[in-house]
């Protein structure tokens, strides 16, 4: 098992646990990056720490550990090191060399490497998860959940208001049943805008 020291900057660790396994996490930011892939794909084998590289600087040989591979359901597989764009500045000559050969290694094996920041991690999508990923396993009446499909086959373009007054239903039903169906991916809403009565909804 990996062990997790406690001087990472955070001091937050864990586990993730997640459809396809658990994945570990050593600071916010990764924490955040595992909630939101896990999100985005709920078939994607997240894996830390999952191969250590050695390469060459000069005459030395140095290794280096990246945070996680993702191997997306779509068959995309990814090498990804999570960082703070603090880090990343400060140690930007540091990083250059094991970045290049972590980047020769994975397109040697049909992969992509790349660098994960607060930038690409933290945003309305990942808000959006955080909201949403509780509620992908939760329970809605089946009747509203059919009634919510079809108001949205059939109204052009409709939003969450728009839905809420088309289904005859309780008012907080509905909107539970809407929220339960984006959980599931059974509805699509653009994760990277605030979901409000105003957001348009539609089938993927």
């Amino acid at each position: 098992m990996r062990r997790i020291p406690l001087s990472r900057r955070s001091h937050i660790i864990g586990f993730q646990p997640l459809p396809t396994g658990t994945a570990e996490h050593e600071s916010a930011l990764e924490r955040d990056f595992v909630t939101l892939t896990s999100f985005l794909d709920p078939h994607a084998v997240i894996t830390a720490q999952p191969i250590t590289i050695t390469f060459q600087v000069g005459a030395t040989t140095r290794r280096y550990t990246p945070d996680y591979s993702v191997a997306w359901s779509d068959g995309r597989r990814e090498i990804i090191e999570v960082k703070y764009l603090s880090d990343l500045r400060a140690n930007q000559e540091r990083f250059k060399a094991r970045f290049a050969a972590m980047e020769d290694w994975a397109r040697a094996r049909g992969a992509t490497f790349r660098v994960a920041t607060e930038r690409e991690i933290r945003g309305c999508a990942l808000e959006n998860a955080k909201r949403l990923l509780p509620l992908r396993t939760a329970t809605f009446d089946p009747d509203i959940g059919q009634s919510v499909l079809s108001a949205v086959r059939r109204l052009p373009a409709p939003t969450f208001a728009d839905v809420m007054t088309a289904v005859p239903a309780d008012r907080p039903s509905v909107l539970a049943t809407l929220w339960c169906l984006l959980a599931r991916g059974t509805l699509y809403v653009d994760l990277s805008l605030p979901i409000t009565p105003s957001s348009i909804i539609g089938l993927p």
